[in-house]
């Protein structure tokens, strides 16, 4: 299956946090962000690792195939691998909130779009990252009302442009999702000063 990092919730778990890390890091990588935007410990909160190898010690989610287009002969394997531990984590995926960065923003749209409305996740959560276009895989934005969705994008981002956050915003927008987008100036990293909200949609997401 996937190696990943868990952090325990603080008492029964009212839903799961899963963050997807980027190109090159690996399931320790975006670990920090779990207490910081679940401080109480209500969720489990889970970041897996890249099934590929990326020396010297990082991992990837699939080579490098141009954007937005994965490579398909390698993520196709990984979507499948990811879709069966995710089905297989203890916490149903209905409360569970999908999120990543960079290559971890594109799995968070493809495992959570791209599935089927039966196997959609309580929110999504993309970060520096595009929504896949490959062949054979269709984004279900049908039935999204009211749907949590955050997006944000560095206006200086060298690796993925933010042109590409701007066209997820103009997909998912239309279809009534609930859409927090934010850009920030700033290169390919995340935003400290967004992680508050991050936080708030979390909680209310996975309110009681």
């Amino acid at each position: 299956m996937i190696d990943h990092l868990e952090r325990p919730s603080a008492g029964e778990p009212e839903g799961a946090l899963v963050l997807f890390h980027g190109r090159g890091a690996d399931e320790r990588d975006l670990y920090p962000l779990l207490d910081a935007l679940d401080p109480e410990r209500r969720l489990l909160g889970v970041c897996p690792r890249g099934p590929l190898s990326l020396p010297p010690g990082g991992a990837h989610w699939y080579a490098l195939g141009g954007i937005p287009t994965p490579d398909p002969a390698t993520f196709w394997p990984t979507f499948e691998t990811a879709s069966a531990w995710l089905d297989a984590l203890p916490v149903p995926l209905e409360r569970t909130v999908l999120g990543g960065f960079s290559q971890g923003a594109v799995m968070s749209w493809a495992l959570g779009l791209g599935r089927g409305a039966t196997k959609r996740p309580a929110a999504i959560v993309a970060l520096s990252g595009f929504m896949p276009q490959l062949e054979g895989l269709e984004l279900d934005l049908s039935d999204l009302d009211g749907f949590p969705i955050a997006i944000g994008h560095g206006t200086l981002d060298p690796v993925i442009s933010v042109q590409y956050g701007r066209e997820a915003l103009q997909r998912v927008e239309p279809t009534g999702a609930s859409v927090l987008y934010r850009e920030y100036s700033l290169p390919h990293t995340i935003d400290p000063g967004f992680l508050p909200e991050l936080r708030e949609l979390v909680q209310r997401t996975l309110a009681k």
